[in-house]
């Protein structure tokens, strides 16, 4: 049974068709890229999935679960963890308080799964490379740390299914490489992720399979590098050949 399915999942707002009849299935343990050209829909098909918007028509099934009317809070609850395209971290905090604070606004339960807070919190420090950094404010960290600290706080919260808005926007193509030997480390987990990424390279990389949105409508899905050589994902990008 695939971890996360989608049927039919359309989002019209004052007439105007944002996302269109998209369907497909998520298994356990895969890391999918959704790409696509800007306006294509991505952020708003992640926004629909972890709850901020509700789809006009169509369904959203988690672990067999029919998740539609959720809002975010319960899908959180039930496994559904998200990184935003914009830094969600407490500046003025210190990154030993950013991911204490992240980690005890779990409910009881799932935060006694996961163990000793302080010894969870180093391994997330630890994850990001940040260690050293344990008593400094977030404030102070640069864009591509500070980029490291939200997605190690967000993957060590116990969640199964992770969101990945644009991981690698502001990153230096060392810490690019952190990233990715991050997501590494959660597939061995058998966490499954779904990665927003206009990085290709990056994308063909780490994906087992990517999933191309254009104008609200999923129109290709398959191996990366079968989809980077097809000729729907060049038209896509840059236009029909005039040709052909």
């Amino acid at each position: 049974m695939p971890i996360l399915s989608l049927s039919d999942v359309s989002l019209t707002i004052q007439n105007h068709k944002i996302l269109q009849d998209i369907s497909f299935d998520v298994e356990e343990g895969e890391v999918i890229g959704l790409i696509g050209p800007n306006g294509s829909g991505k952020t708003t098909l992640f926004n629909v999935l972890s709850g901020f918007l509700k789809p006009t028509k169509g369904s959203i099934s988690y672990k067999g679960k029919d998740i539609t009317n959720l809002n975010p809070s319960k899908r959180a609850r039930l496994g559904l963890g998200r990184v935003f395209q914009h830094f969600g971290i407490f500046r003025e905090m210190t990154l030993e308080e950013n991911v204490q604070v992240a980690l005890e606004a779990m409910p009881r339960e799932q935060r006694k799964q996961l163990g000793d807070i302080e010894e969870l919190v180093k391994a997330t420090l630890d994850m990001a490379s940040l260690t050293s950094h344990a008593k400094q404010k977030a404030g102070d960290l640069s864009g591509g740390q500070m980029r490291l600290l939200e997605i190690a706080r967000t993957l060590k919260s116990g969640k199964e299914l992770l969101l990945l808005d644009e991981p690698t926007a502001g990153v230096s193509p060392k810490m690019t490489h952190q990233v990715a030997d991050i997501i590494q480390e959660l597939k061995r987990e058998g966490k499954t992720v779904i990665i927003i990424e206009h990085d290709l390279p990056f994308i063909g990389r780490i994906c087992d399979r990517v999933v191309v949105l254009d104008v609200g409508k999923m129109v290709l899905s398959g191996e990366p590098e079968k989809v980077r050589q097809s000729k729907e994902l060049q038209e896509i990008y840059f236009g029909a050949d005039p040709t052909t």
